[in-house]
């Protein structure tokens, strides 16, 4: 594949310039140019190898003749920049073609220089290009820096758009503080990475952080889960059992989903929330407790109080400081940081060596409507790291649903036909909804906005044909 493996007496350091060219004198020439300017370097002869060698080296710069039999210069800068779109390239060409290369420029190309190449000319357009490529790594590096907060159990918080930003510095405001935080936002903008944030960023970082999904657990359960019991209090309490808040004393206690609560529990959280104290079920008396509750919801809370579930005084003593996160599709400029956060997560667990996107995939990922927000983005990501066959996600690795261009209820659309009856259309929406959730009907109750019961009574219905 190589002519020359490499160019340089001590293989220490790893080339860092690759140069191709069928021209086996004028590649010989260049390889004697750099190797004693002490520049490592690869050579090739044709852009099928040029590429097997993106795949395999840490190559910043890349110096190519124009004009090549089999892969031109310019498909071969295409499709650099689809394997490895970080990489510079540099053409070398002949005057006849600078028109060409100008125009490859448009393309992604760094710069050209003209046949023969001076010496001086030479060095200098590589090693701007060198010094470009450090300060995008360096770039690159940073903004992964100060877009990854932790939020503690070895996973980070992620973004650098105005939405993101405006978020996070709400947050910084409230986690030193001693009030009770409420999350607001759709299903999937990560409510208990930023409970875990506000928590580790507080005085009680060294304390416990203990989360509970209140509409994941079973009423008769939930009662018990959060203010634990005594021996004997029912049938199969055989032993005293704590309750998340007191394992959570000294620390914090996260909420999610809150708005499910029955009236019991809203009773008995107020009293918590008031007076610092619980009562363990079959219980005689009053346990204190020293909790810091940050609670979530996807729930409209206010219009809860109104339709008389939730209670009106549980939710001023919830909402003293409220945080609505974003949906993904409002802070699309994340979306590439996020992307290449869970590639380079998914690529190391699964120990692929994954180099990032083809421009055809990422364009996709930053069109999608994303209805499931970021847990969505991070299943897909997921999902094409473990099914990608090369080096880069391309399209033929992402859902059927997303490369069709369905984007949820956000960004996609369906047609209805004028005239289409009423209910038909609803039936319509709910079946491209599954469609998009996979069949999860809480999901797709959530994204419509709805109960779940009323998708499964619409389908009974369809099922049952007409009366």
């Amino acid at each position: 594949m190589t002519d020359t493996p490499s160019l340089s007496p001590n293989p220490a350091p790893p080339p860092r310039l690759l140069l191709v060219d069928d021209d086996r004198a004028n590649l010989e020439s260049l390889v004697r140019i750099f190797a004693k300017e002490g520049i490592p370097a690869l050579a090739v002869t044709n852009g099928v190898d040029a590429l097997a060698v993106l795949r395999q080296q840490p190559i910043e710069v890349l110096v190519t003749d124009l004009m090549m039999p089999g892969m031109t210069g310019t498909e071969l800068l295409r499709a650099v920049k689809a394997v490895r779109p970080e990489v510079e390239v540099i053409f070398i060409t002949a005057y006849a073609t600078v028109e060409t290369a100008v125009s490859s420029m448009k393309e992604g190309a760094y710069d050209f220089i003209t046949k023969p190449p001076k010496r001086h000319d030479l060095f200098k357009v590589v090693r701007q290009a060198f010094e470009r490529s450090g300060l995008v790594a360096e770039n690159r590096a940073l903004k992964a820096s100060l877009a990854e907060l932790t939020g503690g159990g070895g996973r980070a918080i992620i973004g650098q758009s105005p939405a993101f930003r405006r978020v996070m510095e709400m947050m910084r405001l409230a986690a030193p503080s001693t009030a009770t935080v409420l999350l607001l936002g759709e299903s999937g903008t990560g409510k208990e990475l930023f409970a875990r944030a506000v928590h580790e960023n507080s005085s009680r970082a060294k304390g416990a952080f203990i989360p509970i999904n209140c509409g994941a657990i079973p009423d008769t359960l939930l009662e018990s889960e959060l203010f634990g019991y005594e021996k004997g209090a029912f049938t199969g309490a055989i032993a005293r059992k704590e309750g998340r808040f007191e394992r959570a004393s000294g620390g914090t206690l996260f909420l999610d989903e809150v708005g499910e609560l029955t009236p019991t529990v809203q009773v008995k959280l107020l009293r918590v929330l008031q007076e610092g104290e619980i009562e363990r079920l079959g219980g005689s008396g009053p346990v204190p407790v020293d909790v810091r509750i940050v609670a979530g919801t996807n729930r409209d809370l206010k219009k809860r109080v109104e339709e008389g579930h939730f209670r009106e005084d549980l939710f001023y003593r919830l909402n003293v400081v409220p945080i609505t996160l974003p949906p993904l599709r409002e802070r699309r400029e994340d979306i590439p940081l996020l992307a290449d956060h869970f590639l380079r997560r998914y690529a190391g667990k699964n120990q692929k060596p994954m180099t990032g996107f083809s421009p055809e995939a990422r364009a996709k990922l930053e069109a999608h409507g994303w209805p499931g927000n970021i847990r969505e983005l991070e299943n897909v990501i997921e999902r094409a790291v473990v099914l990608c066959r090369g080096n880069a996600i391309d399209l033929e690795d992402l859902p059927d649903a997303l490369r069709a261009g369905f984007s949820g209820s956000a960004a996609g659309h369906i047609v209805v036909p004028i005239g289409m009856p009423m209910e038909e259309i609803e039936l319509k929406v709910i079946h491209e909804t599954l469609r998009h959730t996979k069949g999860d009907k809480s999901l797709a109750a959530k994204l419509l906005g709805i109960a779940a019961r009323t998708i499964y009574r619409k389908l009974d219905r369809e099922d049952d044909g007409p009366e």
